[in-house]
């Protein structure tokens, strides 16, 4: 069995969450599972590895495995959270969502000036969330190297909002 079909089977379907007529990609009982948890972190490193200088992972899910990548490829791990979850001082980037505006941040000085970036969270959807998370970790100095998902739902087209930038990975895509 292939490790796209291995993901696929652990994932679960939850209909109707968090809202009416979504259908819910829970990953979590991947973390059941340490030897398929550590392939995907092999498998999600290696088109990196020697390539990037820090991973951002993204609030909340994009910590788990984003923390686990920095391991494996032996560079810092940075958070980006919600506005007002940082201690000062931080940069800030906003963005629109379906219905509203968010804001993400980063603590000052943790991307270094000519870093290279890699952008982790579970997945891309709209790309929204990504796309703002990418333009914080340049504001800070940083250069995007890419972008790396577990899951990808490639029918709400997040990577058009990510046009410009190379090396957008994700492990399984859901059309």
């Amino acid at each position: 069995m292939d490790l796209q079909q291995e993901i696929e089977n652990h994932i679960r379907i939850v209909e109707d969450f968090p809202k009416e007529g979504v259908s819910f990609k829970d990953f979590t009982p991947i973390f059941q599972n340490p030897q398929l948890s550590k392939k995907i972190i092999k498998t999600m490193a290696d088109p990196f590895r020697d390539r990037v200088d820090v991973v951002c992972g993204i609030e909340s899910r994009g910590f788990i495995l984003g923390f686990a990548l920095a391991l494996e490829l032996n560079v810092p791990f940075v958070l980006v959270r919600k506005e007002g979850k940082l201690p000062p001082p931080v940069e800030a980037e906003s963005y629109s969502l379906e219905y509203g505006d968010a804001t993400l941040e980063m603590v000052q000085g943790q991307v270094k000036d000519g870093a290279n970036v890699l952008i982790h969270d579970d997945v891309l959807a709209t790309g929204g969330t990504a796309k703002a998370c990418a333009l914080l970790a340049e504001k800070l100095g940083g250069k995007v190297a890419g972008f790396s998902f577990l899951i990808e739902l490639s029918f709400l087209n997040g990577k058009e909002k990510l046009k410009g930038y190379d090396h957008i990975h994700s492990l399984l895509t859901y059309d």
